[in-house]
């Protein structure tokens, strides 16, 4: 099916692990693949009793004849340090790519894999693999739109008078989804990246495997395209975004609550992962729980239309070349650790703990900035990053190149306020919103100077 024909090309940016960035620019080829890592019945880990969907790993491979870089997504809860480092070391052995020009980001699907393991290594090598042997020349463009799947999940609950969980409308979201598209120069699709911020949580107490809500989309966009192109789901600042509409786990939450309480244990205040202590039998479970898998394909099919109509209708400004810069670096913030416990609606009490690092991750191509951050970050983090941008195309990929020790990274303002996510970070208030954003400007000032000194007479 031929969507969009004659736009970008693109080269791809070699860069030494230390040093000043290098740039290159030249025809793009590209190609990329899909490996199923859904773990046989067997292999189940404990508290998972069959699976839901597949499970996937999504590459997209660039070469430019001198370099290559891969964008890589993953259908997991996130990717460790360890699995990052392992992977990304073996893919820069194997094909030649920097490790500075690979970004692996996780789905954050929290029905997959915690942190991922041998099996999800070995899907981004073989991923990467399928992609690399199949490269063939190609243009890249760029476009976004708006999708309402998503709402901040922090309210004040009008009988407590506290912080607690539910969709607050009112409350700072970011609705952007921003869209790369590559296709051959015949007009033949290749994969389309998109990034937006909501979290992937809808099946989370069916206790299966499942890609949830980012497998839903990506399946949807690769069937409604066709001719083999792979959609990659990145992961945008969903911290504190749910999907919209999620009440059915709430009323599973409270079912939950109540049967814990007839046991004289009370989790009002907790919340045990999964589905734990839910009556699998009951009616009401049963509707619950199949509602919920029809909000995750029907969501899942309202962001893949726009995404399908970015590509067809809001593709902006063709380019035939462009630089493309890479870089990492990483910061710490003042660590604390929670002495107390409590889900959320009361103060926490801290001891001042180790530094807590976090990494940063860029790759620029042309004007298009794609902003990495190991963790999950609060929207207003990212929208201040892409109001402050030097480049107007920038969107940021949260849970990408590893797992910060962090937990929830909020904004500063946020720490007034007495959420799961505030009282479970491990940061100290004042650091990491300014880190992250100051840090990934840093990296494109440094990215726009070697591309501009590249393109001077006497560098060429």
């Amino acid at each position: 099916m031929k969507l969009v024909a004659g736009l970008l090309f693109v080269a791809v940016l070699a860069v030494p692990a230390v040093g000043r960035p290098q740039v290159s620019a030249a025809v793009l080829r590209a190609a990329a693949a899909r490996v199923d890592i859904t773990p046989p019945l067997s292999d189940l880990p404990g508290g998972y009793d069959g699976v839901h969907d597949p499970l996937f790993v999504r590459a997209l491979a660039l070469d430019n004849g001198r370099t290559r870089a891969a964008l890589v997504t993953v259908d997991a809860g996130a990717i460790s340090d360890e699995i990052w480092k392992r992977a990304s070391s073996h893919a820069s052995e194997t094909f030649g790519i920097p490790v500075a020009q690979i970004l692996i980001t996780a789905t954050h699907s929290h029905t997959a894999s915690r942190g991922g393991g041998q099996r999800e290594v070995d899907g981004i090598l073989e991923a990467l693999r399928r992609a690399f042997e199949a490269l063939q020349p190609a243009h890249i463009a760029y476009g976004t739109g708006q999708s309402y799947i998503n709402v901040n999940r922090n309210i004040i609950d009008p009988k407590t008078r506290r912080w607690w969980e539910g969709p607050n409308r009112e409350g700072p979201s970011d609705k952007t989804v921003a869209v790369v598209y590559v296709h051959s120069t015949a007009g033949k699709p290749i994969a389309v990246y998109y990034n937006y911020a909501v979290h992937a949580v809808l099946l989370g107490q069916l206790d299966r495997f499942s890609a949830d809500l980012p497998g839903a989309a990506s399946a949807y966009i690769e069937d409604a395209i066709g001719d083999g192109a792979v959609a990659l789901w990145s992961e945008g600042a969903a911290g504190d975004q749910n999907p919209i509409y999620f009440q059915q786990t709430y009323d599973l939450r409270e079912i939950r609550i109540r049967e814990h309480a007839k046991r004289g244990i009370d989790i009002g205040n907790s919340m045990p992962p999964g589905g734990q202590g839910l009556d699998r039998s009951d009616p009401m479970v049963i509707k619950l729980m199949r509602q919920q898998e029809q909000m995750s394909l029907s969501m899942g099919q309202m962001l893949g239309e726009e995404v399908l109509f970015v590509v067809r209708n809001a593709l902006e400004r063709p380019e035939a070349r462009a630089d493309i810069v890479g870089a990492q670096s990483s910061f710490s913030c003042p660590g604390r650790k929670r002495t107390d416990s409590g889900r959320a609606g009361y103060s926490g009490t801290y001891v001042d703990a180790e530094p807590v690092p976090i990494r940063l991750s860029l790759l620029t191509i042309g004007d298009i900035a794609i902003g990495g951050v190991n963790a999950e970050v609060f929207s207003l983090i990212a929208q201040r990053l892409k109001q402050e941008s030097p480049l107007k195309r920038t969107m940021m990929a949260t849970l990408t190149n590893g797992l910060a020790p962090s937990g929830y990274i909020p904004h500063d303002a946020a720490f007034g306020f007495n959420t799961f996510e505030v009282l479970s970070s491990r940061l100290k208030p004042g650091c990491a919103e300014s880190g992250i954003v100051g840090g990934l400007i840093d990296l494109m000032e440094r990215s726009r100077a070697a591309s501009d000194a590249s393109n001077e007479p006497s560098a060429k």
